[in-house]
């Protein structure tokens, strides 16, 4: 049994959780949108994640109860690190004067602007 609930907690641990507070209901609202609409409320974050996180193992070992395949989660998805990104001509303009202007690649200049004037950004 300890083995089972050791591979549910770590397949769980996939899934994007998010929690954030919300100004409308006047508390912290939780949810897994890889998983289920809706979610779980409350006042106090933690305990909203702490509930979240049952929600996502109890999903889990329902659809492993109904041999239901469970969705890939982000978390668990290996990235290549390429996207495509278009900006339209006008931006792609600019910003390949801009790559120019500064002797750089225009990948590194977009780099540059997503991640904050290259400083490294915490997504997650």
């Amino acid at each position: 049994m300890k083995t089972a609930k050791t591979n549910l907690r770590k397949q769980a641990s996939h899934y994007v959780k998010i929690v954030e507070w919300s100004d409308e209901d006047q508390c912290f609202i939780g949810r897994c949108p890889e998983l289920f609409h809706g979610g779980t409320h409350g006042e106090s974050e933690a305990a909203v994640y702490a509930v979240l996180c049952d929600l996502v193992g109890e999903t889990l070992s329902d659809m492993a109860a109904k041999k239901q395949k469970a969705p890939a989660g982000a978390l668990a998805q290996n990235f290549s690190g390429k996207f495509v990104f278009r900006p339209g001509p006008a931006l792609h303009k600019a910003l390949a004067l801009r790559a120019h202007r500064e002797g750089k690649s225009l990948n590194q200049v977009i780099l540059e602007a997503v991640t904050a004037g290259g400083q490294t950004t915490k997504v997650a």
